[in-house]
């Protein structure tokens, strides 16, 4: 779920202190990555926004909540007519600032909801589902920028306790206490040098391993560190953490359980690059780590508002309208040189836009792509990403399931004990010790459309490929049986209702070597977009990465909209290219 259940570690460094992040915050150095320099130079982004949503700096510029909030403070000389294929996430962000920029957009989603992997819906029974689980946490700028414009961040966001709590075999807990006196990194090292979920000697290797990290000279040479990291995303986490020192003992009983909740994959799968991406920020960020869950669920409180945003600027959504072709011109190689339009729906009615985004996740663009597309590198590259497979668990059960303390407590479900006022841990929970390594209690985390008066807990929890094929039924057997596992009081609750959403692509799979793949927003066909948290934005596949790239797709369009050589102007003179009679001497 990197949607998102990553939570670490605000400092986990060695003992190295003659820093302070002060000198990190006045950081002004962009650094490209250099799998996209040549795509940069020839010139891929032309947009300011865009550009400050790459490169080192964009890791500390709070800045970006701000110009999400307010919007692309652009209108656009010209009006384009704009066709959004997909209504997830980035799909939708899009939609916001080229609205607000003076562009007619109208939206085509395949499913009959919004939100792509951050889905949620009603069964008949009333009962909201989700296809995973959500989790905001405090360096999600652009994101929280979107909401604050929406209306919907001071009402459906929940500030947790700064603490991240693993749930052991047995019902025995460690943490990573972050609650300090004194900010990142000093809460960091304090977090991981109080908690139980090490042993001194892993403690002592972990200390040995991160104190020669790029993170640690980060704390003093930001560039220089996330330099380093972007360097390392040919080999697994695995490989980099154990070549100087790292025991297989942290990697087992901490670092899986992270890896999992950040890509689905374990340390020996998943890249070096994409965990020390998130440690770096963690690292300096205090407030980083900083976990908030929705009041509900995400229909209700990240897409509604959205939806009313968009309603109210007369953008079209169409739900259960799926692409089934894009109309495009070729050369005389036969590689697409302009799109013109969609067909779409059953009938595959024909649709003409001057601008065409595609703003699906990685099973979605394979799939709309066009086969000539794929004589153009740049999208073919874009095959050679993978992406894992997932099962979201939702169990019911008829008392407190995180309630170890008190017996009588864990059985009672008498009376109204909404708003967070059931028994439990109010938080997002990690375990080495389940198939799930992240989980909580939804009726407890987000009451406001999970918890049932006269019910108790809503557990919600992701599994990832190891236990994908296994039956609907079979799952919600095995969620159980290791919830009890960890929770051994919870034996004596019986199971009331259960759901079972599988998603057989869900995120890219964030293996080594996999970031060169990852294509811009803008593409080699001038009229032609990509969106998507699988694109390439300096963030990772996850909430705030989708909501990176929506914003960097709609500054791309804007920037290139008007002048003699704009958007518009080409589309104009295509279309006159294609009205004048043509005649044979």
């Amino acid at each position: 779920m990197r949607f998102h259940s990553l939570a670490i570690l605000a400092g986990l460094l060695a003992p190295s202190a003659a820093f302070t992040t002060t000198q990190v915050f006045t950081s002004q150095v962009r650094s490209i990555p250099s799998s996209l320099q040549s795509t940069v130079e020839s010139p891929t982004f032309t947009s300011d926004g865009a550009k400050q949503q790459v490169g080192n700096n964009a890791f500390l510029n709070k800045d970006l909540m701000s110009r999400a909030q307010n919007g692309p403070g652009i209108k656009n000389e010209e009006s384009l007519k704009i066709g959004i294929v997909g209504a997830g996430l980035a799909g939708m962000v899009a939609a916001m600032d080229l609205a607000d920029a003076g562009h007619d957009v109208e939206m085509f989603e395949v499913r009959p909801f919004v939100g792509g992997k951050v889905s949620s819906w009603k069964d008949k029974e009333g009962n909201h589902i989700e296809m995973g689980l959500h989790v905001f946490f405090g360096c999600y700028y652009n994101l929280f920028g979107i909401m604050k414009r929406t209306g919907g961040f001071d009402e459906n966001l929940r500030i947790k306790e700064h603490v991240h709590t693993f749930v052991n075999e047995g019902g025995k807990l460690g943490a990573l206490d972050f609650r300090f006196p004194v900010g990142a990194p000093v809460s960091g090292l304090q977090a991981f040098a109080r908690t139980e979920q090490l042993d001194v000697g892993d403690k002592f290797h972990n200390a040995v391993r991160l104190g020669t990290s790029p993170i640690v000279r980060a704390l003093v040479d930001f560039d220089g560190g996330m330099d380093m990291v972007r360097d390392l995303d040919d080999i697994s986490f695995t490989e980099w953490f154990t070549q100087l020192g790292g025991s297989r003992g942290s990697l087992d009983r901490m670092w899986d359980a992270i890896a999992y909740a950040l890509g689905f994959l374990d340390s020996d799968s998943i890249s070096a690059r994409a965990m020390l991406t998130i440690f770096m920020l963690f690292a300096i960020r205090t407030e980083a780590s900083v976990l908030r869950m929705l009041e509900g669920s995400p229909q209700t409180g990240l897409h509604d508002p959205i939806i009313k945003y968009l309603e109210d600027r007369n953008v079209k959504i169409n739900l259960s309208t799926p692409c089934r072709d894009i109309v495009h011109d070729l050369d005389e190689d036969g590689k697409p040189t302009r799109v013109k339009g969609i067909k779409i729906g059953a009938n595959e009615e024909y649709k003409e836009f001057d601008v065409v985004i595609a703003a699906c996740d990685v099973p979605g663009i394979k799939k709309v792509l066009p086969e000539s597309f794929r004589k153009v590198d740049f999208f073919d590259k874009i095959y050679k990403l993978d992406t894992v497979p997932i099962a979201t668990v939702q169990v019911r059960f008829d008392g407190w399931v995180t309630e170890m303390q008190d017996e009588a407590r864990m059985m009672d479900i008498s009376g109204d004990q909404s708003d967070g006022r059931g028994a439990g841990i109010d938080n997002l929970l990690y375990s080495v010790d389940t198939e799930f390594s992240c989980f909580a209690d939804l009726a407890l985390t987000s009451p406001g459309d999970y918890y049932k008066e006269g019910e108790g807990s809503l557990i919600q929890a992701v599994f990832d490929e190891r236990a994908f094929k296994r039956s609907n039924e079979q799952l919600v057997e095995d969620c159980i049986k290791q919830l009890n596992n960890i929770f051994p009081s919870s034996r004596k609750l019986k199971c009331t209702w259960s759901s079972v959403v599988k998603l057989g692509q869900s995120l890219y799979r964030e293996k080594p070597g996999q970031d060169r793949f990852r294509p811009t927003q803008a593409t080699p066909i001038p009229n032609f977009f990509l969106a998507g948290s699988y694109t390439f934005q300096d963030y990772l596949d996850s909430m705030e990465g989708a909501t990176r790239s929506g914003l960097m797709v709609a500054d791309e369009v804007i920037s290139r909209a008007d002048g003699p050589n704009g958007l518009k102007q080409q589309a104009g003179k295509n279309r006159e290219t294609a009205a004048k009679p043509f005649f044979v001497a």
